[in-house]
């Protein structure tokens, strides 16, 4: 197959290995059925996939609902400012504790998983388990994989805490269901392609995204940013700083919009932004997945902005 994204069969990146939470939530993907489905090591591979053409799109994890955000994917973003949004995805948290075949729970004693799943399972290990030691991978699907290798390292440990699909992928056995210690922990997922690809329609149910930089840092900087979404009625069902780099102090905002670019209310808040930030990338207008209404309060909707519009063209003619 060719390296490129116009091959015969269209790619998608995603954060692997295999059996992790980004590959369900790229079978969520309609698009993506069919599809050839590359597995990365890291957010920037997938991201250098799109833009090398070996994928059309790739899938992202960009914050859970129990941790945050996901500082490699909001930092990956600002450095990729051709980089769009195309869709997001929930998919529910859940772990396991599985082990080889023939093991039994009081045998465990070396617990593998992500730092992440490790941080969301803790307390049901420490309880059923409580003697038993953590060793830290690169993520659940490694973790649980690893249990199957040979080598002295793997031999020494005895479960890892993984996703329940783990197991369509390794024959291992379940030792606890959903041990989660936060029963409806969620991970958002997003699909991102070059900024040249078509942009998703408004539907009525839709978020923007963008990042927006200080002119300075000064008292009220962060009020006056966040003023041009108050003053259109612009709901935020996100925002997150991360630090520019460059110098202590100096942040950006990573910031989800409730409404859609096509909103009248949205893109007199993204043009006071332009006014008021040396830098704001926008990241795209895209569907939610949770299907809420992206309602904009007081008279910013777009009728409203129309007969405002239509007004002052009466006054200056």
């Amino acid at each position: 197959m060719s390296s490129k994204a116009t091959s015969s069969k269209k790619t998608y990146s995603y954060l692997g290995p295999i059996g992790t939470f980004t590959e369900l939530a790229l079978a969520q993907v309609a698009e993506a059925k069919g599809a050839n489905w590359k597995a990365v090591a890291h957010v920037q591979d997938a991201i250098d996939d799109v833009i090398a053409g070996r994928a059309l799109r790739a899938i992202i994890p960009v914050e859970n609902s129990v941790e945050g955000g996901v500082s490699a994917t909001s930092d990956a973003l600002a450095a990729n400012p051709n980089i769009r949004i195309y869709g997001e995805y929930l998919v529910p948290v859940t772990f396991d504790l599985v082990a080889r075949p023939g093991t039994k729970i009081d045998d465990v004693k070396i617990v593998a998983t992500h730092p992440v799943a490790y941080a969301q399972t803790r307390a049901w290990l420490s309880k059923n388990l409580k003697k038993h030691t953590h060793l830290a991978a690169t993520s659940t699907a490694a973790a649980a994989s690893g249990l199957l290798n040979t080598d002295a390292h793997s031999a020494n440990v005895d479960a890892a805490v993984a996703a329940p699909t783990i197991t369509k992928h390794y024959k291992l056995k379940v030792l606890a269901k959903n041990i989660g210690d936060n029963k409806k922990a969620q991970t958002r997922f997003l699909q991102i392609g070059l900024a040249k690809g078509e942009a998703p329609k408004p539907t009525g149910k839709d978020k923007t995204s963008v990042i927006v930089e200080l002119p300075n840092d000064r008292p009220g900087a962060l009020l006056e940013m966040l003023e041009q979404f108050a003053a259109r009625g612009v709901n935020l069902s996100r925002i997150e700083s991360r630090p520019i780099g460059d110098q202590l102090g100096r942040y950006r905002f990573n910031i989800d919009i409730e409404g859609h670019i096509n909103d009248s209310a949205v893109a007199e808040a993204l043009k006071g932004l332009h006014r008021f930030s040396p830098n704001v990338i926008y990241l795209g207008s895209y569907a939610r997945a949770d299907k809420k209404k992206s309602v904009h309060e007081g008279n910013n909707a777009n009728a409203a902005f129309a007969a405002a519009e239509k007004w002052i063209s009466k006054l200056v003619q």
